[in-house]
């Protein structure tokens, strides 16, 4: 054997060798680009070109400056930026600022603007202070867009109308009732059947509609309006390109050193801001597309602000607008099916083509149908959805006055604004404290909303003084801070109420809030679901108290356990606030004995923490009874905690588990009437809208029934594995030739045969669901739905059933994607 190996690596005579039978290795290898690349970068191409040449208009810039801006943020920064699918280019939300600096400091000196401003983002992603930029508030930035959106509109309306915009909001708006006296009407149609086009063909019906959509629609309108002022033989201004020979380049800048520097700043702000932000969207936007796991990495958001820097750089020297990532061209990447940055690239190419090769055709396009363009680009940046997100934050004075503070004095200016009334409100909550109390079947409730800190000491201390002597109380702290005076007020009152007999339970929604005895702070670090044995918060077992001192500091802790119910899920404490709920250190109230009494420590814990803020909700629902809107019917496995993986409470789910999640075919002989009856009673007594069937990883169930011996059913395990044999059946080995569309999961393959039946055992049982005689009924009646469900316990992911025109897919359930 020794023979057939060569004794030295690098000998001679095999330093040429390559495999038998295999073609010798090649050259080089050579660039290619991806099919999806190259139609994401013509649908890119298509949407770039007007707008580019509209947000020129805009600014008052060279037409060909936006040309010139597409371009170079296509390859430069495409090539160098760290997010691969990201497009940059001319932005709506620089128009303002590049409009300002032109008319302050001319053209030329504009271009060496945005070359300082491309500096200062390289000096800026070097020092990797990328992360810092996203501190800045949301409704900070779309308070920005909005304004510059409201700016761009007014603007772009008085071209609308066959005028010439003002150099400001009160000014366009002062012109704006004699601009509206003598309109003229070629430039009025044209700008109407543009954004008539721009509305109206997304929602093109039919299957005509799905084969026109893939054309962008501001192509379409642009097209469809240059084409009818040509034919009908309209005048009226249109696109002049003027010779690339005498394009303007950047030069020395001329005006004071402080405006100058100040004009750096806004647009390396503005620009670095709006790229950053596009990103994160564009990460987002990726996540969701399974079939680019693992091929688009995460943007790198230093590097991207390099790539901003260089492309600004660039484009400044070659006279061209600053560039910033845009969301629209990025969003169009993404939905194209980009696969790398090869099709930003290829997009900033097809501009180079355009702006050498088609100047004939883009001198026809009318400029008031550019106007219409960016006008509607620039009301959409007024979005409603940011509206109410700010609104729900309660931050939308922040949004209010930013957005003001743009549109009449300017966008550093806004911004600045904005910046320090954000910072006024978070100073007003941290201040402000919500003190109530209230009076429940004779438990005293003090409820605190807000952090607690020493100027809200003497409102909490004439509350608690008012609770009378020997009473039942429950503090309720919900925030994340109370400072050492709170904390000794609290204290203090807490050991002179149990003195007179009382019992005080002190909670909160956050570790290190809660006092469990008096002069001493629960460390109680764990968080909701934690499992008993990874507690962090047990101490080695105290010396037991007596029976009258457990009865003095229990008080309603002892002998008043609300009426709940649980699910049968896990050794695990429920309920939506159960931080420290089991496990805890002896605290008042814990049973005596041993440690290993993990059960009954839980037990005291719930009542501890977890039944005072839940007392009211379970006292309605042994009012009302139980009124579940679904059936959730999953294995026992004591990792699957049904709650949990919902996010539902007490009264949402009607809960059936057993090994397998199996659901036997009724009338069989070796059926199983107690799951039979479950499905009955929450379809015919509960009315349920809808059943659950849920498998998960991992399952004993599973792994058993694929090792199990057909013949034997000796224990009553192997009898109760033999309703798992049908999905057996529908999830064979892999053969070759078997066309059987087999369940999967969406972006992967199973990952092995457990998983396979795990799949297939889910769909399997919600056929046998169908068998049954009362889920026939409601589903006849359209009063049901049934559901598949996958819960993958070690990634923590869950995965919806879904049928497809390929079969019956597993889809992941993902966040909702933010917008704007």
């Amino acid at each position: 054997m020794s023979a057939c190996v060569p004794a030295r690596a690098d000998s001679a005579r095999t330093k040429h060798v390559h495999p038998p039978h295999s073609p010798p290795p090649g050259g080089p290898r050579r660039f290619r680009v991806a099919g999806a690349d190259v139609s994401a970068a013509i649908a890119v191409f298509l949407i770039a070109l007007p707008l580019s040449l509209g947000i020129a208009l805009a600014t008052g810039a060279p037409l060909q400056a936006g040309l010139v801006a597409a371009a170079v943020g296509g390859i430069v920064a495409g090539r160098i930026g760290g997010c691969p699918l990201q497009v940059s280019g001319p932005a709506a939300g620089l128009t303002v600022v590049t409009a300002d600096l032109i008319q302050r400091y001319g053209w030329r000196t504009t271009c060496a603007i945005t070359v300082l401003a491309g500096v200062a983002q390289l000096g800026l992603g070097c020092l990797r202070v990328a992360r810092s930029a996203l501190a800045v508030s949301p409704a900070i930035v779309h308070g920005m867009l909005a304004g510059i959106g409201v700016t761009i509109a007014v603007a772009q309306l008085h071209i609308v109308l066959g005028g010439t915009p003002q150099s400001s909001v009160p000014d366009n708006l002062v012109a704006l009732p004699a601009q509206l006296a003598g309109l003229h009407p070629a430039d009025l149609a044209v700008s109407v059947l543009t954004l008539t086009l721009l509305l109206l063909w997304p929602r093109v019906p039919g299957r005509a509609g799905e084969i026109l959509g893939k054309l962008p629609a501001a192509l379409i309108a642009v097209a469809g309006a240059t084409a009818v002022a040509a034919l009908t033989g309209l005048r009226l201004p249109k696109v002049d390109l003027p010779s690339w020979s005498s394009h303007a380049l950047a030069s020395l800048p001329e005006g004071p050193v402080l405006g100058l520097v100040a004009a750096v700043l806004t647009t390396t702000l503005v620009c670095s801001v709006q790229s950053l932000l596009g990103a994160v969207a564009v990460d987002k936007l990726v996540a969701a597309r399974p079939s680019l796991t693992g091929r688009v990495k995460r943007s790198d958001l230093d590097r991207e602000l390099l790539g901003q820097g260089a492309a600004n750089i660039v484009s400044g020297s070659l006279g061209g607008l600053p560039i910033a990532g845009v969301a629209v061209r990025s969003s169009a990447n993404v939905a194209a099916g980009a696969v790398s940055r090869n099709s930003t690239m290829l997009h900033g190419v097809l501009v180079v083509i355009a702006a050498l090769l088609m100047v004939p055709a883009l001198e026809l396009i009318p400029l008031a149908s550019l106007a219409a363009l960016v006008m509607a680009v620039g009301l959409k940046m007024v979005s409603l959805n940011h509206i109410r997100t700010v609104t729900r934050h309660r931050e939308v004075l922040v949004y209010a006055v930013t957005t003001c503070g743009v549109v009449f004095l300017g966008v550093l200016e806004g911004v600045a604004l904005g910046i320090a009334v954000a910072v006024g409100v978070a100073l007003h909550r941290l201040t402000r404290t919500r003190i109530t109390h209230d009076d429940m079947e004779g438990v005293h409730h003090v409820h605190v909303r807000g952090q607690l800190t020493f100027l809200a000491v003497p409102r909490l201390s004439r509350i608690l003084h008012q609770l009378p002597h020997g009473a039942d109380a429950v503090v309720e702290l919900d925030g994340s801070f109370m400072d050492h005076a709170a904390y000794e007020t609290l204290q203090d009152w807490q050991k002179t109420h149990t003195a007179h007999g009382g019992s005080v339970d002190i909670t909160g929604r956050r570790p290190g809030t809660r006092i469990s005895e008096p002069a001493e702070v629960d460390g109680c670090r764990c968080r909701p679901w934690t499992p008993w044995r990874n507690h962090q918060c047990e101490h080695p077992p105290t010396a037991p108290a007596s029976g009258a001192d457990r009865q003095a500091t229990t008080g309603r802790s002892t002998g008043r356990s609300p009426d709940g119910s649980s699910d049968g899920s896990s050794g695990t404490a429920t309920g939506p606030d159960a931080r420290g709920a089991t496990g805890a250190s002896r605290a008042p109230g814990a049973p005596d004995g041993p440690p290993g009494h993990e059960l009954a420590r839980g037990i005291s814990a719930f009542h501890r923490n977890v039944a005072p803020p839940m007392r009211r909700e379970l006292a309605r629902l042994a009012r009302e009874g139980q009124q579940p809107s679904q059936l959730f019917l999953t294995c026992a496995d004591s990792r699957v905690v049904t709650s949990m993986i919902t996010s539902s409470g007490p009264g949402d789910l009607f809960v059936v588990r057993n090994v397998g999640n199996f659901v036997p075919l009724p009338g069989e002989e070796s059926g199983d009437d107690s799951v039979a009856a479950a499905i009955e009673y929450a379809v015919d007594v509960l009315k349920v809208r809808s059943i659950t069937v849920c498998g998960h990883s991992g399952c004993g169930a599973m792994q058993a029934l694929l090792g199990a011996d057909p013949g034997g059913a000796r224990t009553p395990l192997q009898r109760w594995l033999r309703h798992g044999v049908p999905s057996l059946e529908r999830a064979p080995a892999d053969t070759a030739g078997d066309d059987r569309a087999r369940p999967r999961l969406a972006g992967r393959a199973p990952a092995d045969a457990a998983e396979r039946l795990c799949l297939a055992n889910v769909v399997q049982q919600l056929e046998h669901l169908r068998a049954h005689e009362s889920v026939a009924r409601a589903l006849d009646a359209g009063d049901l739905e049934l559901h598949g469900m996958y819960f993958h316990v070690g990634e923590a992911q869950s995965y919806l059933l879904s049928e497809d025109a390929d079969g019956d897919v597993f889809e992941l359930v993902r966040e909702p994607n933010p917008t704007g």
